[in-house]
């Protein structure tokens, strides 16, 4: 970084005077001046959905509300004929969706799980700082909850917070016997304290904790009985044309083409939506988060909470290039390392809350404070050597090898030299409405993981997403347990209701969605052969009639 050698001393020359200074301080009033001047989700860019269960009261940014009012990508003449049946169809191959697999696995119930990319390819596994569970002596599911609920400024469901801190420890327990290695000191557990953690709760993998979680996870549904269907994307949701959701209509995007299953339960394990890279940020996020549950859910007619809400981690890489928007995971400042603006100076605690320290980097770099690179992005320091300094040499090397990795490649040591970062697109922190059990308001269809809303209010808590897909991936399998219902007729009903509504909607964009993959990424649904229109096909109406009661396979002497 032979370009910022001034700056680069002058952040050298301050760092032993810098160890022992306390973090600037800020009061509740002017955090929130600070939010409603910086922050992402207070620029005013929201607008009210206009199609669908909540049109006229649903405000989100207007980048989602096109995702929701958009058309499906099936052909209008497509019939749904089921070619594949199955008791539960999970839709989703991440954390959630196996989390909830695994649970389902010796219930005598078939279950299939569908995932755009491959099994494990998600959220979960980029995950690098950690997992929250109240495990230590000075600690409590109570005081995890309250640390949960300010930090989502009170706009957390209670019931949801109160499940997720209290079925924290059977959590951890769970991952520990299928072979997850999290960190240990002689006490028990290491806990690592976090952004708005009243004390030391993070329980980690060094810097690759989603990561390992997925790998035990990844390689307990391989060798269990689910059936795995890798390279099927879900493009719309099945139902009996009486408000129960009964299966889904699959992209094998290695065909191309449409695979229509018939289910008795179906989980949404979808993950978020940072690929849409809203207003233009950068994304830590996967290459599948394209919020595809969303608009699926919203066609049933779920209601979505906190929709206009998203978590701009604080600390996503700037420079170099080739991974601008790589998460700079925040145990990094929990293990001491510090912001610094261009001139070499703090300016916010580095363990507030992520919304607050986002709004706060943003906010440097708006008034002419920030770092600019080659490339002409802007950022600022993240001065990573005084992990060293604080903890011991050789710390940084131990505790966060992921990133020494990556950076190393492109010629910087964080043991030796600050990165540079700003605010990345990392979580959506609103979704699809949930009960206790992970019901959705339509019956036969769950949901589970950063799909859904509520359980984090408007600004999630480090720790808690891989804590979320664990609890509530579990808690969905076990409720399918005790709610499934028998097959019903597979229609497209709720999506003709949809496609009827928007023509009476004027000016709508002709976007379809679920999107499926990022728009630079150039890939895109497409079908190998149109389905061609059935006129008369009395198969299809005994199958998809409203009124059935149960499913009826196709006749297989019909062709003869």
């Amino acid at each position: 970084m032979d370009w910022a050698g001034d700056q680069l001393r002058q952040i050298e020359a301050t760092r032993r005077q810098r160890l022992d200074e306390s973090a600037p301080k800020m009061d509740d009033s002017k955090a929130s001046t600070l939010l409603e001047n910086f922050h992402p989700d207070f620029k005013g860019l929201e607008r009210l959905v206009q199609v669908g269960p909540q049109a006229g009261k649903l405000k989100c940014l207007s980048e989602i509300a096109e995702l929701l009012e958009a058309d499906s990508p099936l052909p209008a003449v497509f019939e749904p004929s089921p070619t594949l049946e199955t008791d539960v169809l999970v839709v989703g191959g991440g954390g959630a969706g196996l989390a909830a697999a695994l649970t389902l696995q010796n219930s005598g119930l078939q279950v299939t799980v569908a995932t755009k990319l491959r099994i494990g390819d998600a959220n979960t596994l980029m995950a690098e700082g950690g997992i929250q569970a109240a495990v230590g002596s000075n600690d409590s599911p109570r005081r995890h909850y309250a640390d949960t609920v300010v930090g989502g400024h009170g706009k957390n469901v209670p019931e949801l917070v109160r499940l997720l801190v209290e079925e924290a420890r059977p959590a951890i327990d769970w991952l520990t016997q299928l072979g997850v290695h999290f960190g240990r000191t002689e006490k028990g557990y290491e806990l690592k304290p976090g952004g708005g953690t009243s004390t030391p709760r993070v329980l980690s993998c060094q810097d690759v904790t989603g990561l390992e979680i997925m790998r035990v996870l990844r390689d307990a549904v391989f060798h269990g009985p689910a059936q795995l269907l890798e390279g099927h994307s879900a493009v719309e949701l099945c139902d009996d044309g009486e408000g129960r959701v009964t299966g889904a209509v699959l992209w094998n995007s290695e065909a191309k083409e449409l695979v229509t299953v018939s289910a008795r339960a179906v989980l949404l394990a979808t993950g978020g939506s940072g690929q849409l890279r809203l207003q233009g940020f950068a994304t830590s996020n996967h290459l599948g988060a394209t919020g595809d549950g969303l608009v699926l859910a919203w066609r049933q007619g779920c209601s979505l909470v906190h929709l206009d809400s998203f978590q701009y981690h604080p600390t996503g890489s700037v420079f170099p290039e080739a991974i601008a928007g790589q998460l700079v995971t925040e145990s990094a400042r929990s293990m001491g390392a510090q912001l610094l603006n261009a001139e070499g100076k703090r300016f916010i605690d580095e363990l507030s809350y992520r919304d607050r320290v986002a709004a706060a980097i943003i906010r440097e770099v708006s008034e002419g404070r920030g770092v600019t690179t080659p490339a002409g992005r802007q950022g600022v320091w993240l001065d990573t050597p005084l992990i060293d300094k604080r903890q011991g040499e050789g710390t940084l090397a131990r505790q966060f090898p992921g990133m020494i990795h990556r950076f190393k490649k492109y010629g910087i040591d964080p043991s030796t030299q600050p990165l540079l970062v700003y605010p990345t697109l990392h979580y959506q922190n609103g979704g699809v409405a949930i009960d206790q059990e992970a019901r959705t308001e339509r019956e036969g269809l769950w949901a589970a993981g950063e799909v859904t809303g509520g359980l984090h209010g408007t600004n999630r808590l480090m720790g808690n997403s891989l804590l979320d897909i664990i609890v509530f991936g579990r808690r969905a399998g076990e409720s399918i347990i005790s709610n499934i219902k028998d097959r019903g007729p597979v229609t497209l009903s709720a999506l003709s209701r949809f496609r009827k509504e928007r023509e009476t909607v004027s000016g709508l964009s002709q976007q379809k969605a679920p999107q499926l993959y990022p728009t630079v990424s150039g890939m895109k649904f497409e079908l190998k052969q149109a389905p061609l229109e059935k006129p008369g096909d009395d198969s299809f109406s005994q199958q998809g009639s409203a009124g059935g009661s149960s499913f009826e396979p196709p006749d297989p002497f019909s062709a003869r």
